[in-house]
């Protein structure tokens, strides 16, 4: 299928390696020209010259989306590229504040830097780069969340937290947006084999299953474990023009691994 990408500006944060080089990668193939983001110069820079070898346009953009100067400094650097700014914006960059902690464990520092993390860097490039999409008549604001969001773990719940706002300001913004074209969505990846878990279990050894009692304290049944690919997937599904009657939604892939329903 055509998903009707071709021409298409993308801005794909924390795309250095893992879930956001995969959609970098595959927004290309389908077309779009992209930005990839990081904070390494070395690691982004490969990212982007590994598209441009297979045929694509990539630039890069580096700063810590955590800090406004940070923050200043990519939308800086995109609109030198596109004074208009993107098409389409990939909310990828966050992660945990820290190593995982016991609730009461967790520092008042850790709560918000997880929340700059994960939230205020997302808010920052929407606010920036919203404007230009509603002036277009057309956009897509995509936030990468997390199976945390809606099934916490018993570790890292400031992580948690963040993501499950990441989820409530994806919806608040597709009521804020109804009609202007533009869609706000959420993609939320279960267990996903990016070079960060890697390196989390390695040295495991055979006995390091990927099973369920991993993530949620205790329940039962093995959880599958996803490839970036395939979050980047559903990533450049979304980001479709054929995909304009979906928005505020959260979509789930996970492998199964979150026991509820929408």
């Amino acid at each position: 299928m055509d998903l009707r990408l071709t021409g298409k500006r993308a801005l794909v944060t924390g795309s250095s390696s893992g879930i956001g080089a995969a959609a970098a990668r595959m927004l290309a193939e389908e077309g779009c020209a992209v930005v990839v983001h990081g904070r390494d110069p070395a690691r982004a820079e490969t990212v982007a010259a590994g598209i441009r070898e297979a045929g694509g346009t990539a630039h890069v953009a580096l700063g810590d989306l955590a800090t406004p100067d940070g923050a200043d400094a990519v939308i800086a650097a995109v609109r030198a590229i596109w004074p208009d700014g993107p098409d389409i914006l990939v909310n990828n960059a966050g992660g945990s504040a820290a190593s995982p902690q016991a609730w009461e464990e967790i520092a008042d520092e850790t709560w918000l830097a997880s929340y700059q993390k994960n939230v205020v860097a997302a808010v920052r490039l929407i606010r920036a780069f919203l404007p230009a999409m509603k002036a277009r008549g057309w956009g897509r604001l995509i936030q990468v969340g997390s199976a945390s969001g809606a099934q916490p773990v018993p570790v890292l719940p400031d992580y948690a937290a963040a993501k499950a706002a990441i989820n409530n300001m994806s919806v608040a913004l597709a009521r804020t947006l109804a009609g202007s074209g533009v869609t706000a969505n959420t993609v939320s990846p279960g267990r996903t084999l990016t070079p960060a878990v890697e390196r989390a279990f390695a040295g495991r050894g055979a006995n390091a299953a990927w099973s369920a009692d991993q993530g949620d304290g205790g329940s039962a049944g093995a959880v599958a474990i996803g490839t970036p690919e395939d979050i980047a997937f559903a990533i450049c599904t979304i980001a479709s023009p054929r995909s304009g009657f979906v928005t505020g939604a959260n979509i789930r892939v996970d492998g199964g691994q979150v026991k509820g329903v929408n």
